[in-house]
């Protein structure tokens, strides 16, 4: 197991420690490489997070899904893909469940997730 993890380690990417924190309900925004020919394009995938699966860092993913002219678009993304350039976070979502399949069969407002509210602190000096 030991053996395991040392060439996990040595693989890890340092790009992967500065993604956002994200779980499933959340809305984010990839951007990932595209590579068509010998030309090189950014394109990218908004939508929301319905799972986060894996254990050790080599082998987590996590699936987006978006509505595209009405059909629904699902796109798994490795944690550790080169091609990654960055991710956003947009909205959090506040969801009771880690993987959110249900979302597949339901459209318009019934699909929407609530927003999570972050409280805001000032100062009074």
């Amino acid at each position: 197991m030991n053996a395991i993890q040392l060439v996990e380690q040595a693989f890890a990417n340092d790009k992967v420690a500065s993604y956002p924190k994200f779980k499933a309900g959340d809305t984010i925004t990839v951007t990932y490489r595209i590579k068509e020919g010998d030309k090189e394009r950014l394109q990218k995938f908004r939508g929301t997070v319905i799972q986060l699966r894996g254990a050790s860092a080599a082998t987590r993913t996590f699936t987006v899904r978006k509505v595209a002219s009405g059909v629904g678009v699902e796109r798994i993304f490795p944690f550790e893909s080169p091609f990654i350039d960055s991710i956003e976070l947009n909205k959090v979502g506040k969801v009771r469940r880690a993987r959110i399949f249900y979302l597949r069969e339901l459209s318009g407002k019934k699909a929407r997730i609530k927003e999570k509210k972050v409280a805001i602190v000032k100062n009074n000096d």
